[in-house]
């Protein structure tokens, strides 16, 4: 196919995934679309039981590793405020994150890997993962075997703070790990007009997200960003009853392992000791997600120095205390995470982001050089003979 004919399709294929966004593990009709259009360019799927989501495979006729790319495939909850031809046509669904075009530059890479297998060397597998915005939806691929076999592994994002094709990288970490955690402050309820008679959770819970902003001011090294947020609070059925309990959820963000564990134990503490002081008490429940995303040095560098080589703009990377459900992958095998500018405007999360196509085909093109380029390096450094070394010695 030639470009032009490929870069017609990616838009086609973008406008409609924009169209039709699905929310996490409701992924039924893009996973459906993108089976139809892999299928059609004779990409080979994976006979894996996923609910939602896929895995392809491009099988290079060269010797040489086996690697992966990651692109997430759902929506967020938001309605949508752009004044696109091609907005949303889901009510309170939207493509507010830049997953649509996560898929289709998938698509572009998996369809170019694909016409130059015969120069390709080893094997990507290409991975259309379900609920990112769950954090927790990359353990879905994980479960199964997919990945057993894979060396190193690259994903994306869109990137509103930058101009259209610019590619961000920085070794190190990007993102941080995404805990959640729900602390039900327990008194005693009683009459409004009488708090004597029981003991009052409200002040209590007060005094608990007062003091839990100490771990981010007094116990966490001033040089390691992280952040505690209370995100919600609910307490409460009418407004002449002290109620029995008061609930509050929150997040928190880390870079550092050791930070991450000093978090919980302290908030932990705090909880429990600041509700006691109250006369009540406080039950925490921690629910931990991805851990911090973390590029390995040697595959961001080579990701820099290619995207230079390629004459595209490179920017670095800012770091953020967002999360990537990417990081698991990272636990296991080497990873590159890199950002690609698709214009400047609102941020992701934002009703009115949106994506300027152009960046549809250049971000395919670059995806296909990282892994075909990366695979070459890899066999070199290896030992693994190739074409030209081998027809020397003959």
């Amino acid at each position: 196919m030639d470009m032009a004919g490929l870069e017609k399709e990616l838009r086609e294929a973008f406008y409609w995934f924009h169209e039709h966004p699905e929310l996490s593990y409701e992924e039924v009709k893009t996973t459906e679309k993108i089976r139809e259009i892999l299928t059609a360019h004779g990409i080979e799927i994976l006979p894996y039981d996923l609910e939602t989501g896929l895995a392809a495979i491009i099988r290079g006729e060269k010797e040489g590793p086996v690697q992966a790319l990651r692109c997430d495939i759902d929506a967020l909850p938001i309605v949508e405020e752009t004044e696109l031809s091609y907005c949303s046509k889901a009510p309170g669904k939207m493509h507010a994150c830049g997953h649509d075009m996560h898929i289709t530059a998938g698509i572009g890479c998996a369809v170019l890997l694909q016409e130059n297998r015969s120069s390709l060397r080893g094997t990507v597998k290409m991975i259309f993962q379900p609920a990112e915005e769950t954090s927790l939806g990359a353990l879905k691929i994980l479960e199964t075997d997919i990945m057993e076999d894979v060396e190193n592994i690259w994903g994306f994002h869109a990137d509103p703070t930058n101009a259209a094709g610019t590619i961000a990288i920085r070794e190190g970490y990007v993102t941080a790990a995404v805990d959640r955690f729900v602390i039900t402050v327990k008194g005693v309820g009683c009459h409004g007009a009488h708090p004597d008679n029981g003991i009052d959770p409200v002040p209590a819970a007060a005094a608990v997200i007062l003091a839990l902003q100490s771990i981010v001011g007094r116990n966490v090294n001033a040089f390691h960003p992280s952040l505690l947020s209370v995100t919600k609070i609910s307490a409460g059925t009418t407004w002449n009853v002290i109620p029995a309990e008061a609930v509050m959820e929150g997040t928190v963000r880390t870079m550092e392992r050791e930070d991450r564990i000093l978090y919980e134990k302290r908030l932990r503490g705090i909880a429990e000791n600041t509700a006691r002081a109250y006369g009540a008490e406080a039950e925490v429940e921690w629910i931990a997600g991805p851990p911090a995303t973390c590029n390995d040095r040697e595959m961001a560098e080579f990701t820099r120095k290619l995207a230079e080589e390629k004459g595209f703009q490179t920017a670095v990377e800012e770091s953020s205390l967002g999360g990537d459900d990417f990081a698991f992958y990272e636990e296991r095998i080497p990873g590159c995470y890199m950002k690609i500018g698709t214009g400047i405007g609102h941020p992701i999360h934002h009703p009115g982001f949106a994506v300027e196509p152009e960046v549809l085909l250049p971000a395919a093109e670059f995806l296909n050089a990282c892994l075909t380029a990366y695979a070459e390096r890899t066999v070199g450094r290896n030992g693994i003979k190739t074409e030209r070394a081998r027809e020397s010695s003959v």
